[in-house]
């Protein structure tokens, strides 16, 4: 059973953020796998947990300025949040760089955090881009 499926559900109908979602998610499968495996690779982790920072930072860029293109009135908000999940997996790369154990709190904080940000945020601003013209 996979960790975290992708479904309609929690897409969110922008063909490019949808895509990024689906990249997002299997990425924190992919840690999961290597996390749940008898003998995790301390190397795989670590280039998990930093393509996760790389593409989780190219992917808020987007979204940001899409909301600055647009006048998108709750940017604030969103940035505050996308700091929030950028500082979580910076701290679990650099934890784990300094030899602790990532845990399944932190994938389980990943796992959680981005089904209700795109749920409860995401979804939001949905009808606000579309209504500007981005599809």
């Amino acid at each position: 059973m996979t960790f975290m499926p992708w479904s309609d559900e929690i897409a969110v109908g922008l063909s490019d953020v949808d895509e990024q979602h689906r990249w997002l998610v299997d990425c924190i499968n992919q840690l999961h796998t290597e996390l749940s495996s008898p003998a995790p690779r301390h190397d795989a982790i670590a280039q998990v947990l930093d393509g996760l920072m790389d593409y989780t930072m190219k992917h808020f860029i987007m979204e940001e300025e899409l909301f600055e293109r647009h006048a998108y009135p709750d940017i604030v908000a969103q940035k505050g949040q996308h700091n929030k999940f950028t500082s979580t997996i910076m701290n679990a790369l650099t934890d784990h760089e300094d030899g602790a154990n990532v845990s399944h709190d932190v994938l389980e904080f990943l796992k959680h955090w981005l089904i209700q940000h795109i749920m409860r945020t995401d979804k939001v601003y949905v009808p606000f881009l579309k209504a500007h013209g981005v599809t």
